[in-house]
């Protein structure tokens, strides 16, 4: 059975942590180090995405810059961060500009208006809302209680074609061929 068939992976809504996130200063040379030290990957890179206007702590922001790169490794999604711009997000909230470090556990949800509802009746605010395409995903910002944000990710059939296409590039993989590989190939 492949990985990503798994209940508990990416692309599979539920309650279940599906991510664990850090903030790097260079998401090309961070993934490369996960590779070479853990041997996890191969890494779909997704460079430069554009939030053209976010909500941020609740103030419309315009402008967010950041490049991605994701693996799998077993059941869990491995997420690498760099923000490229100085506008104000979730991951400047608690990792700071030029250092590095775990950011966010994630939930991709099935019914995101109840999850989204689940945190705000614990009293908790979000620090980014906003939207990738026709999906919502949230920041909650859950780290003075578990010492990290949780982000939440809408269920979308896209969505879960892309997280399962991270899964499959694992499934098998050799460690070494291609270590790097376009998240959205032309």
């Amino acid at each position: 059975m492949p990985v990503f068939a798994s209940r508990f992976a990416p692309g599979v809504p539920g309650k279940h942590f599906v991510q664990v996130a850090f903030i790097v200063d260079d998401v090309e040379a961070a993934a490369m180090r996960w590779v070479e030290t853990t041997g996890i990957g191969p890494f779909l890179m997704v460079p430069h995405v554009q939030l053209a206007e976010y909500s941020y702590r609740g103030e419309k922001r315009e402008g967010l810059d950041f490049s991605v790169a994701l693996a799998q490794s077993g059941g869990i999604q491995i997420e690498l961060i760099q923000q490229h711009c100085d506008s104000p997000s979730a991951y400047r909230d608690t990792i700071a500009k030029g250092a590095q470090g775990f950011h966010h556990l994630a939930i991709y949800c099935d019914d995101y208006d109840a999850a989204y509802a689940h945190y705000r009746d614990k009293g908790f605010v979000t620090s980014v809302d906003g939207m990738f395409g026709p999906l919502r995903f949230s920041y909650v910002d859950t780290s003075a209680a578990i010492g990290c944000m949780v982000e939440l990710v809408e269920r979308h059939d896209s969505q879960t074609e892309f997280f399962q296409r991270i899964a499959a590039a694992a499934d098998g993989w050799d460690g070494v061929t291609a270590p790097l590989r376009p998240g959205f190939p032309s």
